[in-house]
């Protein structure tokens, strides 16, 4: 008789068709992101509008899916997973729509960000299709390749998405989403239904206090760049005695984020039912595992933007010139992501995760100091590649511990964990990355015109440097000409902003370096061994347990009652 396991699905029977619905659906969740930054020279064209502009519409997605993601996981266990996600597929397909028939940023912007709400639904879901349809050896190949198919819809963007900007147009690569999206919602239908807890009760306030936090975390990264980092400038919508709004938005979020801990802290003591159940992060090993991830993906997904900026803005590559360029670094992160797996028998998670962060910033400074203006050359490549196998490792690895230590009837928890933290950190990355890049890039500029004679103080005063960004030659001469910049003066002002842009992409990645060799503390946290299972309950003796809770069984009577 085949084994039924505690959610009462025959996991020996099961086909790898849930694994294919769970992989294609993740591709279908990162292309759009990868297509909108290897895309990113044919959209600022078409829609008349920077670069930065564009790294907006990728942190709305994100965003948006980080504010919603645990509501989202507690939305597909009480009406049922498999609905749930088959109804999230359909919008997030139509989103993508949206993005490809955009007109302007604004429409860019609100389809991304569409997008990015609805795949709040989808990620926990995708945890649980595999808790619940594989275990052992086969749940452990799934994990990975779970955490491998984000690196491979990087892959699949920069040839796709590379190709059609370059061919037939950037739109036709979200074409092909929805597309996909058809696909995957067909093949949905085939996957075994979860049972519906419809006993559930939904915290709706740990809901509210959870979206609002990050919504205002979102507005205030997003807007360091254009409001101001302290000061705020001529575009900020409003001031507080001369402050930026996006410093006051953060400070806020974080105070909201600690009223939230603290509500479903309370809840989980009173043993009522919350939006997300702190058993999830039960452990300082766990803890540890939540702030390497944290770090990785906020370094990961800063370096993953300012390369393709600095191709495409910088050196003038087109989309499938950058697609080319940058394809042994995501390939790195893929094989690392499959494969990271056969090294668990040789290494614990506290070895295997401080190594890899040692890779990454090793990586990241060798490409600080041997960028040029080229990018073909053996040590880039090479530390491309580096980054990309400190980087896929990493993210497998916490992915797979945090996964493997929680009790599969919290794998809707973890998945939406996961997802907060992924798209959260990875959001800020992107934000605070292109912050710090554009506040490097004006300090310079200012620092170079005043030093060079032949730019006059009327010129400068006609540019206001204080509101930099990065612009190619082109645009630059654009900007000039309407100026009373002679030819002399043009001249050097482009050669001041080429320095200028190379300086601040070199000081950026080593800041980047540096954030990832202060990981190495809490990577010497994580757990000494690894599952190869999800447990069916917390062990309630765990020495570096810092919660109380009664068991899981007893939680669900104490719903029950709530409900």
């Amino acid at each position: 008789m085949a084994a039924v396991n505690s959610l009462g699905t025959d996991v020996k029977a099961a086909s790898w068709l849930p694994l294919i619905v769970v992989v294609l659906t993740q591709i279908q969740a990162s292309f759009a992101v990868n297509a909108l930054t290897v895309s990113m020279a044919g959209i600022t064209t078409d829609l008349d509008t920077p670069a930065t502009s564009v790294g907006t519409a990728i942190t709305a997605g994100t965003f948006a899916m980080a504010a919603f993601i645990l509501l989202g996981a507690k939305i597909g266990a009480r009406f049922g997973t498999r609905g749930v996600f088959q109804i999230a597929v359909g919008i997030h397909a139509a989103a993508m729509a949206g993005v490809a028939l955009s007109l302007s940023p604004a429409m860019l912007f609100i389809a991304q960000a569409s997008s990015g709400a609805v795949i709040a639904l989808i990620a926990p879901a995708l945890t649980v299709f595999i808790a619940t349809n594989y275990h052992g050896d086969r749940q452990a190949k799934a994990i990975g390749l779970l955490a491998a198919a984000i690196p491979l819809a990087g892959v699949l963007a920069l040839l796709l998405a590379g190709w059609f900007a370059e061919t037939i147009g950037w739109r036709w690569s979200f074409a092909l989403m929805v597309a996909l999206g058809a696909v995957n919602l067909l093949l949905s239908f085939r996957i075994k239904k979860v049972p519906a807890q419809n006993d559930l009760v939904i915290d709706w306030t740990g809901a509210l206090l959870a979206a609002v936090s990050i919504i205002l975390l979102s507005f205030g990264f997003s807007g360091l760049n254009a409001w101001g980092v302290w000061f705020a400038t001529s575009q900020a919508p409003f001031s507080i005695l001369g402050i930026s709004p996006a410093p006051l938005l953060i400070i806020l979020g974080v105070i909201g984020g600690q009223i939230f801990f603290v509500w479903i802290s309370k809840r989980q003591r009173e043993h009522r039912s919350r939006i997300f159940d702190l058993r999830v992060l039960a452990t300082r090993s766990e803890l540890a595992v939540t702030a390497c991830m944290a770090t990785m993906l906020f370094v990961g997904t800063a370096a993953n933007f300012l390369i393709p900026l600095y191709m495409q803005v910088v050196q003038g590559l087109s989309g499938i010139q950058t697609s080319f360029s940058i394809i042994p670094y995501t390939i790195s992160i893929f094989l690392a992501s499959t494969f990271v797996a056969y090294l668990y028998k040789l290494a614990p998670p506290r070895v295997l995760g401080p190594v890899g962060f040692v890779v990454v910033a090793a990586a990241l400074t060798l490409i600080a100091f041997t960028v040029r203006g080229e990018w073909g050359q053996f040590f880039i490549v090479a530390g491309l590649i580096l980054l990309g196998l400190g980087q896929g490792s990493i993210v497998a690895l916490v992915f797979n511990t945090l996964l493997s230590s929680a009790p599969k009837q919290l794998a809707g928890d973890v998945g939406a964990w996961r997802g907060l933290v992924h798209n959260l950190s990875g959001s800020i990355g992107i934000a605070v990355a292109s912050a710090f890049a554009v506040g490097i890039l004006a300090a310079t500029l200012q620092t170079s015109a005043d030093e060079h004679p032949e730019i006059s103080d009327q010129l400068i005063s006609e540019v206001n440097i204080n509101q930099a960004d990065f612009l190619t030659n082109a645009q630059l001469e654009a900007v000039l000409a309407e100026t009373s910049a002679t030819d002399a003066e043009a001249a050097a002002a482009i050669a001041i902003n080429e320095e200028a842009r190379l300086l601040s992409l070199k000081i950026s990645l080593l800041g980047l370096a540096g954030l990832a060799l202060l990981a190495i503390v809490p990577a010497t946290r994580m757990p000494g061994r690894i599952a190869g299972e999800l447990p069916e309950q917390v062990e309630p003796d765990d020495p570096d347990r810092i919660d109380e809770d009664v068991p899981l069984n007893q939680v669900a009577h104490d719903e029950e009652n709530v409900s």
